[in-house]
């Protein structure tokens, strides 16, 4: 694609302005992608690009897949260009290849590790075509964005390059039939004990056949439309597993995973079901790119979920866990709430999951909260609710609907003065669940908490 004195001012008005903000200590993730943007729209296309490209997309997991791919890559001796401080949209994919680039915008770097929103599609994938493209997973979603799964899965298969091969999660019947036509490899994780023949969530987003419109038949259910299924009318079904974890073992915290007559041994730095799947990602893209098992497992061994994410620590004897949950994403919710009432022993849960940043204009619809399983949270081993912020109310009222005894429930305004009604009696962990857009509130009830576990019984 010719260049142009057009994209020579975008990339070097970018570079410039990368220096400056550096200069004021700012971030530049996101400014000069914008600006190469705005001075000439086809950026993306005409800038150079690393010989491999790997894309990680999809409603869950793309950050924490993303994170992992690039500190094993890391410890590894591998240099790569990537999007983990910045945009995960145009912009900060335009950032990011202006930040690997030469002043003549040609690629100084052979890999790149991109997260790439779903909506952005048609913004990127016309200019850049990933070598590889991860699909975690497909869920509804924002209901001001992503809400309907057909909708962004058609996106997808209408924009994916025919030339990048596809990475896509075989449990996930939406996800496994996106770009038909392209070449796929397929991951998953064989039936587990706690599976089910029936779906316990309230949401699920593909119950009939996309060829006939017949009732599905699953052969399990893991959770919302997680499994392995097929349509008794016609040849639709799961596809067969290139990648497939098995013998889960949580108590040593190992797997194994096939691929062929292959089999390999691998460590496991979670026992969430969901981060099990990031974990299964994150090495069949690593084996595809030529690293081999003893280099995965090495570096994995070494690796943990981003604090953001999820973090753990003991304080006068009582775990303080703090997991995100994501407001207005229900299936982050409820996969969430289910870990929370799995989790062995006596528990208090707090709920700060108002998604009030800039983009949501304070005014999401709140109806997420009826997709989202709070019936979870109506467990024997659950305490005591503690839910706070702009729509506590709403809230309260989810929980009464969920059955929840109002004598558990703590309902106020203010998140940090609700945590004074703490009760921590015979409790042996303290869940903080928050939004993506709270750390800060995050941090400050943790410190709360942590400070009243030390103070109790005249503890200093």
């Amino acid at each position: 694609m010719k260049k142009g004195l057009k994209f020579y001012i975008a990339l070097w008005g970018a570079k410039a302005g990368t220096i400056l903000l550096k200069l004021f200590r700012r971030n530049a993730t996101f400014f000069p992608g914008k600006f190469a943007l705005k001075v000439c729209p086809d950026f993306i296309g005409k800038i150079g690009k690393p010989r491999t490209i790997i894309a990680v997309t999809g409603t869950n997991g793309k950050t924490t897949v993303c994170n992992l791919i690039e500190d094993i890559l890391k410890d590894n001796n591998y240099v790569f260009i990537d999007n983990k401080y910045g945009s995960n949209i145009d912009a900060g994919v335009a950032t990011t290849l202006i930040s690997g680039a030469s002043i003549m915008g040609k690629s100084k770097k052979d890999l790149a590790i991109l997260e790439v929103d779903e909506r952005s599609s048609p913004k990127i994938y016309p200019y850049l075509t990933p070598t590889y493209l991860v699909c975690t997973n497909l869920f509804r979603d924002s209901l001001m964005r992503n809400a309907h799964t057909e909708f962004i899965s058609e996106l997808l298969t209408k924009y994916i390059p025919k030339d990048t091969t596809l990475i896509l999660n075989g449990d996930d019947l939406i996800t496994s039939n996106i770009a038909p036509l392209n070449k796929r490899i397929y991951f998953g994780i064989d039936r587990l004990d706690t599976d089910g023949e029936k779906c316990e969530n309230i949401a699920r987003d593909i119950i009939v056949c996309p060829k006939c419109n017949a009732k599905l038949v699953y052969d399990f259910v893991r959770y919302n439309h997680i499994g392995r299924a097929h349509c008794p009318n016609c040849d639709f079904k799961s596809p067969d597993i290139d990648y497939l974890a098995t013998n889960l073992d949580l108590q040593n915290m190992k797997f194994t995973l096939k691929n062929g007559n292959l089999e390999e041994t691998y460590d496991l730095i979670s026992d969430n079901i969901i981060n099990i799947y990031n974990i299964v990602t994150v090495i069949t893209v690593l084996k595809q790119i030529g690293l081999s098992k003893d280099q995965i497992n090495e570096s994995l061994k070494k690796q943990k979920i981003v604090d953001t994410r999820y973090s753990e620590e003991m304080v006068n004897g009582v775990k303080v866990i703090t997991h995100l949950a994501k407001g207005m994403n229900p299936i982050a919710c409820s996969r969430v709430f289910d870990y929370v009432r799995k989790y062995k022993g006596n528990k208090v849960v707090m709920l700060f999951l108002d998604d009030l940043h800039e983009a949501a204009n304070g005014s999401e619809n709140t109806a997420w909260q009826y997709d989202t399983d709070y019936e979870f949270l109506n467990d024997d081993s659950i305490k005591q609710i503690i839910i706070a912020g702009a729509r506590y109310l709403d809230g309260y009222v989810r929980l009464q609907i969920a059955g929840i005894d109002k004598s558990k429930i703590v309902c106020k305004r203010d998140e940090l003065s609700a945590i004074d009604d703490l009760k921590l009696d015979n409790i042996e962990t303290v869940f903080i669940l928050h939004d993506l857009y709270a750390m800060e509130l995050k941090e400050a009830a943790k410190n709360k908490v942590e400070i009243m576990l030390n103070n109790r019984d005249g503890n200093k």
